[in-house]
């Protein structure tokens, strides 16, 4: 096998298993040996191990000897962590993207992408809403022009999309205001970095606040 094709199988592999369980079908506390995992994947062991080793690094599996893959949950303490993060390198991406001058193609994306938000809430459909919220932040980390700034801002991403998974559906309703986002585009356009910095981080803390209280409604540690 090539190295290209490796890589790309490698790739294949990550991807697919990414999204499992970002998207909850490989549930917290899932657990597989190597070579069940790369028979569901219908592929061989050597593409499946190297994307399992990229997986731990992102925190989202823990590699057992002779025992495979499990899946780690998100505790509450994770969650809270992460959106303290978050409000800090999220106001940071929206201030740059402002005083910068965001791409106008990644600014009409934002755009679209807040009309499709709206529509998913008047439609009631929590699981669209929650794919579009977290596509919004990742272009707002996009429009900051900072590549390793996205890439952190990316990776809590992630932990914070899988929480949404499951508590977003319980609460049917977003976590955080969602006109929030069309100021936050509002100001970024205007070029208003202090503004932009002020909306990000008040929103991602206000959704800090609700998903503290949805886990101890729900009685839940973890997802």
């Amino acid at each position: 096998m090539s190295s290209r094709a490796k890589a790309t199988r490698v790739d294949s592999a990550y991807d697919r298993l990414k999204s499992d369980i970002l998207t909850g079908m490989l549930p917290p506390g899932f657990q597989a040996p190597e070579p069940e995992v790369a028979s569901r994947l219908g592929m061989s062991r050597t593409p499946v191990r190297e994307a399992l080793i990229r997986l731990e690094a992102d925190g989202l599996v823990e590699l057992i000897p002779r025992r495979g893959a499990r899946v780690i949950p998100v505790t509450g303490n994770d969650i809270c962590e992460v959106f303290e993060i978050l409000s800090v390198l999220e106001a940071l991406a929206a201030q740059r993207a402002g005083e910068n001058g965001a791409a106008q193609d990644v600014l009409a994306e934002i755009e679209t992408v807040s009309d499709e938000a709206d529509q998913a809430l008047v439609a009631k459909d929590i699981d669209a809403w929650a794919q579009l919220d977290d596509k919004f932040h990742r272009l707002v980390a996009e429009a900051s022009g900072n590549n390793r700034l996205e890439a952190e801002i990316n990776g809590f991403l992630d932990q914070v999309f899988r929480a949404n998974t499951v508590l977003l559906r319980l609460n049917q309703a977003p976590a955080s205001c969602a006109a929030d986002h069309r100021k936050l585009n509002a100001a970024i356009k205007s070029g208003d970095g202090v503004s932009a910095w002020e909306i990000a981080r008040s929103h991602r803390l206000n959704g800090l606040k609700t998903m503290r209280k949805l886990l101890q409604d729900c009685g839940l540690t973890q997802v």
